[in-house]
């Protein structure tokens, strides 16, 4: 079949969209990723989609800029102009949010006017589901909605919006229920969308391939590794404080740093950040993954990030935030440790636990790739993509 794929996310460095794409193109169909911003080189050269795929991109605006040019992690700034600007800032982010969400919309709309018919319309997240339901109808192709995060019920900069959430449940499920298939990331999130009217619901979870050969890691870990966004939410402020209390014993911050994000990283070594496969080495030689969130928002509670998945095919124990889902699948697989959310001297204990059971939180992980692996998942892409392939029963001959 031929498959538009629709993605406000920036393809390049996402994951799912990413394996999405390679096991549908493998599996036959034709993928084409209208995706947000996406860099030239990777325009020009996207080979990790598989050789059925094709790429366009769609800007949006850039967002909210904050002011001065301190350091993107450090000290913070000060002052009463600062925090008048801060205000301002949390006034102004939800329509902002949306008005650059719709932007996007709009120009992608432009695009997808030119295009020939497809067969499915597969939209990435709630802020495609609108236009890709649209030309789903126009074109009588089917709809698919993957929803990467509970979207109405995410920790999000500004002011409360509670209307606009409300709103906003009916309004995904309304859209939702045109889909032929949903796909999500956890059996915590499916059970949601389930409870809000939604039948055919899936998991296919943000894991990795597997790794070609089992790691060779040391018997005690030299330190610990955070790899991901350095942004709010990630509790790193609680990764800070438990730093100090177990230094000498290394932690290290790796990732992207969202705008306006301020931390002082007291005893936390900032590394160079690299590809996703160079991470496996870091962590391995590192030797814990931590894996945290606060415990915020709904979405938080029934997450299961990427870097959890990331651990297991690097081989490396996790120490994760106590939270419901995580909570699930570490002590189902022994990959690890949980911590109170918030709570350095938690995180540090469980770090301890992790370091003083380390050959036995290996061998469970090692075992757990056996389950916990993209092979698994991608297959329940592919299968429900199977069906749609085929015509409905009362398709005349």
């Amino acid at each position: 079949m031929r498959i538009l794929m629709l993605a406000q996310s920036p393809i390049a460095g996402d994951s799912r969209i990413l394996r999405e794409a390679a096991a549908l193109t493998a599996a036959g169909h034709t993928v084409h990723v209208v995706g947000r911003d996406v860099p030239d080189a990777f325009l020009a050269d996207h080979g990790e989609l598989g050789a059925g795929a094709s790429v366009e991109s769609v800007s949006r605006s850039a967002g909210l800029r904050g002011s001065g040019t301190g350091p993107v992690v450090g000290h913070g700034q000060r002052g009463i102009k600062v925090l008048g600007q801060r205000m301002v800032r949390w006034l102004l982010l939800p329509e902002h949010r949306l008005r650059t969400e719709k932007q996007w919309r709009t120009a992608a709309a432009a695009k997808l006017a030119t295009f020939e018919p497809f067969e499915v319309v597969h939209a990435h997240d709630f802020n495609t589901l609108e236009l890709a339901a649209e030309y789903a109808g126009k074109w009588s192709a089917k709809l698919v909605y993957d929803s990467h995060e509970l979207w109405f019920d995410r920790a999000l900069p500004g002011r409360p919006t509670p209307l606009w959430r409300i709103r906003g449940r009916r309004f995904e499920t309304a859209l939702a229920q045109r889909a032929v298939v949903v796909f999500t990331v956890s059996d915590g999130i499916a059970q949601r969308l389930r409870e809000r009217g939604l039948s055919d619901v899936r998991v296919v979870r943000n894991t990795f391939p597997r790794a070609a050969a089992p790691a060779e890691l040391p018997d005690t870990p030299a330190g610990l590794l955070y790899a991901g966004r350095v942004g709010a939410g990630r509790d790193l402020p609680t990764v800070v404080g438990a730093a100090r209390l177990l230094a000498p014993f290394r932690t290290l911050l790796m990732g992207s740093v969202d705008p306006n994000y301020r931390l002082d990283l007291g005893g936390v070594e900032k590394v160079p950040e690299t590809s996703i496969d160079e991470v496996d080495r870091v962590l391995q030689e590192s030797g814990i993954s931590l894996v945290t969130l606060t415990n915020t928002c709904e979405n938080h509670r029934l997450a299961l990030p990427n870097k959890l998945f990331h651990a297991v095919r690097a081989g490396v124990p996790v120490v994760a935030a106590d939270l419901p889902e995580l909570r699930a699948v570490i002590t189902k697989y022994h990959l690890g440790t949980l911590y109170e959310p918030g709570n350095a001297e938690s995180l540090a204990a469980a770090v301890r636990a992790v370091i003083a059971d380390y050959p036995g939180y290996v061998s469970a992980v090692r075992a757990a790739g056996d389950e916990l692996n993209w092979d698994r998942d991608a297959d329940q892409l592919v299968t429900a993509y199977v069906a749609l392939a085929k015509p409905p029963a009362n398709a005349s001959n």
